[in-house]
């Protein structure tokens, strides 16, 4: 599959909260580097981030633009709240090997009603 399927996948099983199917479109060794966050390395860790993630918020993708150059997805997205942000997936052998979201965390915790951080 094109780059630009494999991230129409992930917006697919991102909505339906499918925290399996998500972990198998991604290599044994990847990365999910939320910059928001720490990165999660290993398919078994990011399963268990999206899984936590939909258990502590309602979460939502609407793609704005999916782009493709080469071996690279770029997906541009919104939430109902009004949240945007940016993800970009480089793709090999039909698996994710690394992915990088950029979006406002500050924003998100206060959208959803989780607790902010602490200094």
């Amino acid at each position: 599959m094109r780059p630009k399927e494999i991230v129409g996948l992930f917006v697919k099983h991102f909505n339906d909260k499918d925290h399996n199917a998500l972990a198998e479109l991604y290599a044994e060794d990847a990365v999910n580097h939320q910059v928001a966050e720490e990165p999660v390395q290993g398919k078994e860790n990011i399963r268990a981030m999206f899984k936590n993630g939909f258990e502590q918020a309602e979460m939502v993708c609407i793609v704005e633009n999916i782009f493709e150059d080469g071996d690279w997805g770029i997906l541009e997205w919104r939430d109902p709240l009004g949240l945007r942000g940016c993800g970009f997936f480089h793709i090999s052998d039909g698996k994710i090997i690394f992915q990088r979201g950029y979006w406002d965390k500050l924003s998100f915790l206060r959208q959803h009603n989780l607790p902010l951080p602490t200094k």
